[in-house]
């Protein structure tokens, strides 16, 4: 890359990433070297934070090590907390690791500022062919694939199927389900001290933003600081179906709106919520934390005017420009990102893995388990957002959007309100 570097499209505090969870961070050495019988020595910064995904990573270097004598991978494990001001630090001071694992929302900066290898020609063709093109436009910057993308999330309905059929509700079972249908559902199956949906919104963004792609709200044209905004009637139509579900329909459990995802999830087991919409990744963890007997399914993904689209934001695993083995890194990720490696990580992690190869072979893995079918279907809709190539965009949500969603979601402002505070609010940071 030619771009000049520093730090001033990225210096910003209070970074919160997109539906991700952290844990104690660790930090990683300088830079890579060589082994004492002379091979190369990657430093891979994982960020993998899930005890099962830890030992599929491990696996997946322990038999790269043992086929590629020459090229080691050490493995240098940190956590989600923290990680982009850390990587502002090693970047800055030449510290970096050779591979990079973080998010596509996350990345764009570092990318804008030089720091991330250009990996288009070094991409193995077969995984690019097996990844949409639109999975592979998110981690794409000024023409150039700056990282591998791995698994990603959707935002789904889960329900009760009891109180669905109890309240004589025919559980959908299309390819799609739409916004009408999900609002009916929860007028049906609000009831005495039920309610038909709990929605942990606490921070409201990342769901809002993705869902509005199904509407065709962008938000955002343009690209790194030329970028602006619009929030118009198709940016407006998710917060807005909320805010009536909520406030005129009275279908969705008010406190919920305050909580997180998982918060919700409590009173979904205990029957007080009929269905929750969640990251797709928490089907896992309803397999296994839900009450014995609980009789729960997974809805078709949801359809807004646009279609079932929602905002592909990959996890991802970039190289450091300034690594003396940006080839050799990118061979162990084309290794990495195999179907079967990928599909192993997507699994213990409960997310949907970015390649068709690896969410074939998760179909396999999770035979048992009929909600990844739903799951896996609403990975066909995921599509590179606009914001993605907003440079400031991370500043923008964290201090403009998230509050000015939270306030409009507790009926403290109105829609036009909620419009002119995006839009101001941006015109501020933008400058």
């Amino acid at each position: 890359m030619n771009s000049i570097r520093g730090i001033g499209a990225i210096a910003f505090a209070g970074v919160a990433l997109l539906a991700l969870s952290g844990c104690t961070q660790g930090s990683a050495s300088n830079g890579s070297g060589d082994g004492e019988d002379g091979a190369i020595t990657l430093e891979f910064q994982s960020l993998s934070d899930q005890p099962a995904t830890q030992e599929a990573v491990k696996k997946i270097v322990d038999d790269w090590n043992a086929e590629n004598p020459d090229v080691q991978v050490e493995i240098v494990q940190a956590g989600w907390d923290g990680t982009f001001d850390k990587l502002i630090t090693q970047f800055t001071g030449g510290t970096a690791p050779d591979i990079i694992h973080f998010e596509a929302s996350s990345i764009v900066s570092f990318a804008a500022d030089g720091y991330l290898a250009d990996l288009t020609d070094l991409i193995d063709e077969e995984l690019k062919g097996d990844i949409s093109e639109g999975i592979w436009d998110s981690v794409t910057h000024d023409d150039q694939i700056i990282a591998y993308p791995s698994t990603l999330q959707s935002y789904m309905a889960f329900a009760n199927a009891d109180l669905l059929e109890a309240a004589g509700v025919e559980i959908p079972t299309g390819d799609t389900m739409t916004w009408e249908e999900l609002q009916e559902i929860a007028k049906a199956t609000t009831t005495g001290g039920t309610y038909g949906l709990g929605w942990g919104l606490a921070s409201p963004t990342a769901a809002i933003m993705s869902l509005s792609m199904g509407f065709d709200g962008s938000y955002f044209s343009g690209e790194g600081a030329d970028a602006s905004i619009e929030v118009g009637e198709n940016e407006l139509a998710v917060p807005e179906l909320i805010h009536e579900m909520a406030y005129t329909d009275k279908t969705i459990e008010p406190t919920s709106l305050t909580q997180s995802g998982s918060d919700v999830l409590a009173s979904f087991y205990g029957g007080k919520v009929a269905m929750t919409v969640q990251g797709s990744f928490q089907a896992t963890n309803i397999a296994n934390d839900a009450p014995e007997g609980f009789n729960w399914v997974a809805l078709p993904p949801l359809e807004g005017s646009a279609g079932a689209i929602q905002a592909a934001n990959p996890q991802t695993y970039s190289v450091n420009i300034d690594s003396e083995y940006v080839e050799e890194s990118a061979d162990f990720l084309n290794f990495f990102m195999s179907g079967d490696n990928l599909a192993q990580i997507a699994y213990a992690d409960a997310l949907i893995p970015s390649s068709e190869s690896a969410r074939a072979e998760v179909e396999t893995l999770a035979a048992d388990n009929p909600a990844w079918t739903q799951v896996l279907a609403s990975g066909e809709g995921l599509e590179g957002p606009a914001f993605l190539k907003v440079e400031k965009y991370t500043e923008w949500k964290d201090t403009i959007a998230t509050p000015a969603f939270q306030q409009y979601l507790a009926d403290q402002i109105t829609s036009e309100q909620l419009a002119t505070q995006l839009s101001d609010g941006w015109a501020d940071i933008a400058g």
